[in-house]
């Protein structure tokens, strides 16, 4: 009995801490992951993934608490060039028949003041899964219809070989370096 006991204040402990965070699904029509890239070290090259999805717990008490989910479909990644889009599609980048989605999973999530926040998560690009810093700023808002809105914008820069996008080992044609610009609105 006193095992039970023990196992329902648990339970519905976790169950109010969970009430306490609110959940916002991510607005794809108003969330973008964009990217820029040096080409020959003398342009860079910029591009984004259309299709971005996930989900935003956000405990605006207890940031500690928080978490973010965000998938990205990897076909649907354009630099407003064909020939170049269909390229990254292929295995020398993206391989998007094989790996449909970029993710990101936060693991933790801490305030760092005002509105400025880190999330520490893991971050999936083909085959490898490494884990990450994201510093973001956060926006609160009402949409159009009265309804909660939330915004995140962040940006980090990663290197592409280390997710096995090593089109041109060299890096001198297509940089090592990649910038990535975040921005997710979600709704409640």
């Amino acid at each position: 009995m006193k095992k039970l006991l023990l196992l329902l204040t648990a339970m519905l402990t976790l169950s109010s801490l969970a009430l306490a965070a609110d959940v916002y699904k991510i607005d794809g029509a108003h969330s973008s992951a964009n990217f820029a890239v040096k080409h020959m070290g003398i342009s860079t090259v910029r591009g984004r993934f259309t299709d971005v999805s996930g989900a935003i717990l956000f405990d605006e008490a207890a940031p500690e608490k928080s978490s973010v989910t965000a998938v990205i479909r990897s076909n649907s990644v354009t630099t407003d060039n064909a020939t170049r889009d269909k390229h990254l599609n292929t295995p020398d980048f993206f391989d998007t028949a094989q790996y449909p989605e970029l993710r990101f999973q936060s693991t933790s999530v801490r305030k760092v003041g005002g509105d400025q926040y880190v999330a520490m998560g893991n971050l999936t690009i083909r085959d490898v899964t490494k884990q990450v810093e994201l510093p973001f700023t956060l926006a609160q808002g009402k949409g159009a219809k009265g309804e909660p809105r939330l915004g995140a914008e962040g940006s980090l820069t990663i290197n592409r070989f280390d997710y096995h996008v090593s089109y041109d080992p060299t890096g001198l044609g297509v940089g090592k370096e990649v910038k990535i610009d975040v921005s997710v609105e979600g709704t409640k």
